[in-house]
């Protein structure tokens, strides 16, 4: 890879890492990031705000089910951590289990 793709790379990573750990932050924190996300289509923000959907749907679907909600929803928790942390990072890495799944479903984001 050439010295200037790289570079654009990393610029546009950059540029999209707070979008990405905004989208982390809810359902307030990812409608803010998907506004900000509208204009530039940034594909780094654009991959995390798929991670962080899908996320935040699971953990909400998780909230109503008794018993067996409250065991998947500290096992999301513990997805969402990972995702964070990817996009704090400027990792465009996959949430284990459901982020291929994100990605699949989510393309249009």
């Amino acid at each position: 890879m050439s010295k200037d793709k790289r570079s654009s790379s990393l610029k546009e990573k950059e540029d999209g890492k707070v979008i990405a750990i905004i989208s982390y932050v809810y359902w307030l924190g990812w409608l803010i990031a998907l506004i900000m996300n509208q204009n530039k289509k940034n594909s780094f923000a654009s991959f995390h705000l798929r991670q962080s959907l899908l996320l935040m749907i699971a953990i909400t679907i998780m909230m109503w089910i008794p018993f067996i909600g409250d065991v998947l929803s500290i096992i999301l928790f513990v997805l969402w951590v990972f995702g964070l942390v990817y996009a704090i990072q400027g990792k465009e890495k996959e949430i284990p289990v459901i982020g291929p799944l994100a990605q699949d479903w989510f393309k249009g984001l």
